[in-house]
């Protein structure tokens, strides 16, 4: 019976050992997890952010103010864009007047307050090649607003949109392009 005994006691040992090494092992992996849940949290907090400002640059773009800013550059330097589509697309665009161009223009023909949705679709319907979408114009109409170049007007739950620049370019006969008669004296 010793020799029982002595199995006994040697598997005993032999599998507390396992156990110690297999919960000393699992330790180490959850640390091992836990460490790489910590690096992709971090990771997606980061690609959140950088979604936020990818959303907001695409936004920008469609309402057409950087398009504007590139223009204000001179062309004949040959500073350009990469040209990332068809050579011709490049020349098509910078004959084609910004977003920002169209709107200003379209508030300043206009004799009462607008609103985003009638200004997307009369540019929509002048404008039949390019997409004009609502909420594109009303972001656009709310940068106008902000350089004070368009006046807000709320009436209940409607919003309208006046051109400020046209108060102006009214003293002269009236064809004087908006927003030009102040800067010209």
């Amino acid at each position: 019976m010793p020799e029982a005994e002595l199995t006994t006691t040697e598997l005993l040992t032999h599998y507390s050992s396992q156990l110690t090494r297999d919960l000393e092992e699992n330790v180490q992996e959850q640390d091992k997890v836990r460490s790489e849940i910590e690096t992709l949290q971090a990771r997606l907090l980061t690609l959140q952010r950088d979604h936020t400002v990818l959303a907001t640059m695409q936004q920008a773009l469609e309402s057409g103010i950087p398009l504007q800013q590139v223009r204000l550059s001179s062309p004949s330097q040959g500073y350009d864009l990469p040209n990332v589509s068809a050579p011709g697309a490049t020349r098509r665009r910078q004959q084609t007047p910004t977003l920002v161009a169209l709107i200003r223009r379209y508030l300043a023909e206009q004799s009462e307050p607008c609103s985003a949705a009638e200004v997307a679709t009369a540019l929509s319907e002048a404008h039949p090649d390019r997409v004009i979408k609502t909420t594109v114009v009303r972001t656009t109409l709310e940068g106008l607003v902000a350089r004070s170049s368009a006046q807000r007007l709320k009436q209940g739950h409607s919003v309208f949109y006046l051109s400020l620049e046209k108060e102006t370019g009214e003293e002269p006969a009236g064809g004087a392009p908006a927003g030009r008669s102040s800067a010209d004296g």
